[in-house]
């Protein structure tokens, strides 16, 4: 019974000495620094060992100008425990009342703790760090480094020259930090593109340039050719990232799968320029079945995106070869896939689509390749206006790979499907599900049909306007661009000045910019930036339209104060970072 009494005793004390530092802590953040004073001086009293108590007294008597009593308390706990950190708080607070000489000699007794014992580096450049002394932080770690080489401080210092705005020393240091510990290399890279995001020096990108390049002309290890063709990447420059990727694989031919990765960021990208010419040297330097299939599925996906009616022969033709040469078999599905998608939305021959999918079924598929075909198999009934069958297919997807990314656009086909078939009400409810998705492209998607449903739905409680609308999309689905143009234009004249109107008006934009009427788009634009300058669909016709300028037309000039508008009246669009980005190229800002 004793013990039972004593555990509880024992409970309670630790719970009322938990509620004790809570409240001191609450006071503290409040900036109530009376209180939080006697609380942390009672919780000091119990557990003086404790240095967070300590310190937060500290800070309490500072900022109720007791510098006197801080001094006396700082001393007495150095004299008694001998923490050289405390050095840098006394030395702290004589800075605080304005006694910079004084401040300094403490600061420099703490760096000399470094000198007689350079393990002391840990706490006192911490302390240093804690009070934004960073010049005095970065001299605990070059003492120490002096002292023990065996020390590695890079990333540390890395970060104190960056905020000390210091670029050049920076970069050197985060190099070091990468080749002599490359599993921080991502970490490390991270900070680099915080760098090339955010304000910072305007030459960063040009400075971290020229110190790969240097290090790549210095030392023949090949790290410095990834970490070149790295950056290049960052920039979208993938010519000058494909140059470093050859010299890697000339002196070490084992694989291309880099080189292949490469090739899909640029085509992520639209530069299929570059893309052609990497996947063509795959095509050149591989005899790996997977690599070389992979390699023309994306030309030829590539091929049947810019495609015109008079290049489908030659396409059907190649794709006949393709799957000739490497054969049916599971090895080959994305090609059969492309194959399938291809005869029944370009050459408008469902039926025998479907047979080519069919006939990949009946192959010995794992689960996720399965799914795949099931899912262009679905597609195409959508495109036959086989709706429930082709919801009848994305629901198996769904069961079979539970929360798996191609389980999510299963549920969004599905969506979009009771979307054409304008069940607008189940629909809205899926769409409102993915919003939330882990998959931003689409939570992106899905958040953009359930506003456009409920918006028009509360506009117009018949969805008339939204009906005609999701005709439109349907037709788009279908790839009968000009049948969906005639449909929009219809809208665009039976609900004029209507909530319709605007993102009607994009979709245009967007049909004219896929067929290289890019005048034609930005008129498109235009209208929505000059009469819908309050809508949701302002910021995408301001970054369309400058994108156009800017990558089509070759005119910058004209999109430097489109991405501006964005810039500064548009911080919550997704095209935000993207804007500013290309406004400080446009302007000159970064020598890429």
């Amino acid at each position: 019974m004793n013990h039972v009494f004593l555990y509880i005793f024992l409970s309670f004390s630790l719970f009322a000495f938990s509620q004790n530092e809570q409240l001191a802590q609450y006071y503290y953040e409040k900036g109530d620094f009376e209180k939080a004073k006697i609380g942390f001086e009672e919780l000091l009293q119990k557990v003086p060992q404790n240095t967070q108590y300590f310190l937060r007294t500290i800070d309490c008597y500072q900022q109720l100008q007791q510098f006197d009593i801080a001094e006396k308390a700082i001393k007495e706990r150095f004299d008694k425990y001998k923490q050289s950190n405390l050095l840098v708080e006394l030395g702290y607070n004589f800075q605080l009342r304005k006694d910079d000489a004084k401040a300094k000699v403490y600061y420099d007794q703490a760096v000399d703790r470094i000198r007689t014992n350079p393990n002391e580096v840990y706490a006192i450049s911490n302390s240093f760090e804690r009070k934004v002394l960073l010049d005095y932080a970065l001299k605990s770690y070059q003492t120490a480094i002096e002292l023990q080489p065996s020390l590695k401080f890079n990333y540390q210092m890395g970060l104190l020259y960056g905020q000390l705005g210091n670029i050049e020393m920076m970069i050197t240091s985060f190099l070091d930090e990468a080749y002599q510990s490359p599993q921080n290399t991502v970490l490390i890279q991270n900070q680099f593109v915080r760098f090339m995001v955010d304000d910072g020096d305007a030459n960063f990108n040009e400075l971290l340039r020229k110190a790969l390049i240097l290090r790549t002309q210095k030392n023949q290890d090949v790290f410095w050719n990834y970490y070149l063709s790295w950056f290049y990447v960052q920039q979208k420059e993938f010519e000058k990232a494909f140059i470093q990727q050859k010299a890697i694989y000339k002196r070490n031919p084992e694989s291309l799968n880099s080189i292949v990765n490469l090739a899909q960021l640029a085509i992520e990208e639209d530069n299929q320029e570059a893309a052609r010419d990497i996947l063509g040297f795959v095509l050149e330097n591989s005899k790996d079945l997977e690599l070389l299939i992979q390699a023309n599925v994306y030309l030829m996906e590539m091929k049947i995106e810019k495609a015109t009616q008079n290049d489908f022969a030659n396409i059907s033709l190649e794709l006949d070869n393709l799957l000739r040469e490497f054969e049916i078999s599971p090895f080959t599905l994305s090609l059969q896939l492309i194959q399938a998608h291809f005869v029944a939305f370009n050459l408008k021959k469902p039926e025998e689509g479907k047979a080519i999918v069919k006939k990949a079924l009946e192959l010995r598929l794992n689960d996720y390749d399965a799914a795949r075909a099931k899912m262009e198999l679905a597609d195409i009934f959508l495109y036959e206006e086989k709706f429930n069958q082709a919801l009848l297919y994305y629901s198996q997807i769904e069961l079979d790979l539970k929360n798996d990314v191609l389980a999510h656009e299963a549920t969004l086909k599905a969506a979009k499907t009771s979307y054409f078939k304008t069940d607008f009400a189940w629909a809205l409810k899926q769409f409102k599900e993915l919003k939330s998705a882990n998959t931003q492209l689409i939570a992106n998607d899905a958040l953009e049909y359930f506003l456009l449903i409920n918006d028009n739905t509360v506009a117009d409680s018949t969805q008339g306007a939204l009906k005609q609308f999701a005709k439109g999309d349907y037709l788009l689905y279908q790839n009968r661009n000009q049948d969906a143009v005639a449909q929009f234009q219809s809208i665009l004249k039976d609900f004029k000045g209507q909530e319709i109107e605007g993102v009607t008006l994009l979709r245009l934009g967007e049909i004219y910019e896929k067929l290289g009427d890019f005048n034609l788009a930005l008129s498109q634009y235009q209208v929505i930036i000059d009469h819908h300058s309050d809508g949701i669909y302002i910021d995408e016709a301001l970054f369309f339209s400058a994108e156009i300028y800017s990558k089509k037309l070759q005119q910058p000039e004209k999109a430097k104060p489109l991405y501006e508008k964005i810039i500064f009246n548009h911080q919550d669009s997704i095209h935000f970072v993207d804007a500013r980005k290309k406004f400080r190229q446009l302007r000159g800002d970064t020598n890429l």
